[in-house]
């Protein structure tokens, strides 16, 4: 487990985490190479089966990121996002599995070195929490066909 280097996917809103990001690879500050971003318009796009889908295909830990609070480009899609995670952490819970593996990050467009230290102790978090419990049932059912 100590080789573990997580999957994480970062739902990443176009006009302030998405640019938080590149502002940070402006910069030249490094964050871990394992955070897969995909940038969406407005997380109020991001619907919990977005969330369900990453984890089901793998992703060991889901954040999204969007506006800061109040400061939405699309008035109230990061709320919504916010109700969606919190949804998805409670359905988690209710699998057995750990809450802390979805997440609601709030950043504006010059937070660059925020976007950096986030990932990076969103990466740290999820490598405590071991990789994502699907993985091991597909080991199991691939050794037990095999």
């Amino acid at each position: 487990m100590e080789n573990f280097e997580p999957e994480i996917v970062a739902f990443c809103c176009h006009y302030c985490a998405y640019t938080a990001a590149d502002m940070a690879g402006s910069k030249r500050i490094s964050y871990p190479p394992n955070i897969k971003i995909i940038r969406v318009p407005c997380t109020g796009k991001v619907d919990a089966i977005h969330i369900m889908k990453a984890l089901e295909k793998g992703a060991d830990g889901v954040y999204v990121a969007g506006c800061l609070e109040g400061d939405c480009h699309f008035k109230n899609g990061n709320t919504r996002a916010r109700y969606r995670v919190e949804h998805v952490q409670r359905y988690l819970e209710e699998l057995g599995w750990e809450t802390e593996r979805v997440a609601m990050i709030n950043m504006s467009a010059g937070m660059g070195e925020f976007f950096a230290r986030t990932a990076l102790e969103f990466t740290q978090k999820i490598k405590q929490l071991g990789p994502n419990p699907i993985k091991h049932i597909k080991d199991k059912n691939q050794k037990a066909v095999s």
